[in-house]
């Protein structure tokens, strides 16, 4: 069902770029019956008294998002006999973006660049129907100032401190795609698209049942030379890379207080099936180093101690191995507040995802949340 309304939408939008051929006959008429078979589609079997269709079908949309992504592992292992525990915790500071989203009926592409907090990018795809909907983020960050939460007896409170303030010289790349659907039960009362896409209208208040399916790829990478002591506290992890298949059930709510306005609240925890690792390790020279007398002198500043230990570490690849986490539980959370005019609509919503995995002494989750507010026109 849904890839059919699919291609329909990729030839409006293909076309409707020519301007000029648009004026010949041909191809303007099969615009409108591509246009009209959807225009029909977007209200089929729906309950009119509960859903309605905007008279205009296209949308522009002027986005602005604030986003977080928080990357937590746990390991423990053993330096020169001493217990430690590390808790790298790569938490971005809230990073604002601005961009914009086009579509039709609820099928469109967005984009939004960075204006501040960590680098990254955003790309995102949306296609909603009556009973579905589909979304997929592209999400590309980097971070040169994780909070390791060391605990090590082998270290002072000092030193301790000074790891969990560390700015690194290369910094951790993280890269992860999240690609969610849904199916809702009640799609004949209740519309998804009205709360997170604003292509039809919720007229009255109504609920659903709804079945999710979520895929998730993510890559935490911080595998070079200079972060060679990091690799070693990992024990030699340099790399992650992590694939995700989850199901779940949940309920949505559509409340509309008042003419216009429209409260959407989403929760649905997630059980991953799939939860596939693929670690990279590496060996690094940080054991040799530590043997050596300038590693403890305290006599060495910190200028002349950083000049020498990242000058001679390194690392060297020594392969990679894919484990099988096994089943976790995650969480899949929403909210959103619209506000309808005629032509234009503002809108606000947040999303929330946990996932989890394991590997040996590592452990660890991912968790994404983000907060889009919207400028809608329609024509």
């Amino acid at each position: 069902m849904i890839l059919k309304p699919l291609k329909y939408i990729l030839l409006v939008i293909g076309v409707s770029f020519c301007g000029q051929m648009m004026a010949q006959g041909g191809l303007a008429s099969l615009i409108k019956k591509v246009g009209t078979k959807l225009d029909s589609m977007a209200v089929k079997g729906v309950d009119r008294r509960y859903i309605d269709a905007p008279e205009r079908p296209w949308q522009i949309i002027l986005r602005g998002n604030v986003n977080q992504t928080v990357v937590s592992m746990r390991t423990e292992g053993t330096i020169a006999g001493q217990e430690y525990s590390a808790r790298p915790h790569l938490k971005t500071t809230p990073s604002q973006y601005v961009g914009l989203w086009a579509g039709y009926r609820g099928y469109g592409l967005g984009y939004t660049v960075n204006v501040g907090g960590d680098k990254g990018s955003n790309l995102t795809f949306g296609a909603t129907g009556g009973s579905y909907g589909i979304n997929v983020r592209i999400r590309s960050f980097e971070n040169s100032n994780p909070n390791f939460n060391l605990n090590s007896e082998l270290l002072s409170e000092a030193e301790m401190d000074a790891w969990n303030n560390v700015q690194l010289t290369d910094p951790i790349r993280v890269r992860a795609v999240i690609a969610d659907g849904y199916y809702m039960f009640n799609g004949k009362k209740f519309s998804y698209s009205a709360a997170y896409d604003q292509s039809a209208i919720q007229k009255r208040s109504a609920g659903s049942l709804m079945a999710g399916l979520m895929y998730n790829y993510t890559r935490i990478d911080y595998a070079s030379d200079s972060n060679g002591d990091l690799v070693y506290l990992m024990e030699g992890l340099g790399k992650v890379k992590l694939w995700q298949g989850s199901v779940g059930v949940g309920y949505a709510y559509n409340w509309v207080p008042a003419r216009g306005l429209l409260i959407n609240v989403m929760a649905m925890p997630m059980l991953t099936f799939v939860n596939k690792l693929k670690a990279y390790g590496y060996a690094t020279n940080v054991p040799e180093l530590m043997e050596d007398p300038t590693f403890w002198d305290p006599n060495t500043t910190n200028e002349e101690w950083d000049e020498w230990f990242y000058g001679n570490v390194h690392i060297t690849p020594m392969g990679d191995k894919t484990f099988n986490s096994g089943v976790s539980l995650g969480f899949d959370a929403r909210m959103s507040l619209t506000y309808n005019f005629e032509r234009f609509y503002l809108n606000a919503y947040g999303q929330f995802n946990n996932i989890r995995y394991h590997h040996g002494n590592t452990t660890g989750y991912l968790n994404d949340w983000f907060i889009n507010t919207s400028f809608g026109f329609r024509f």
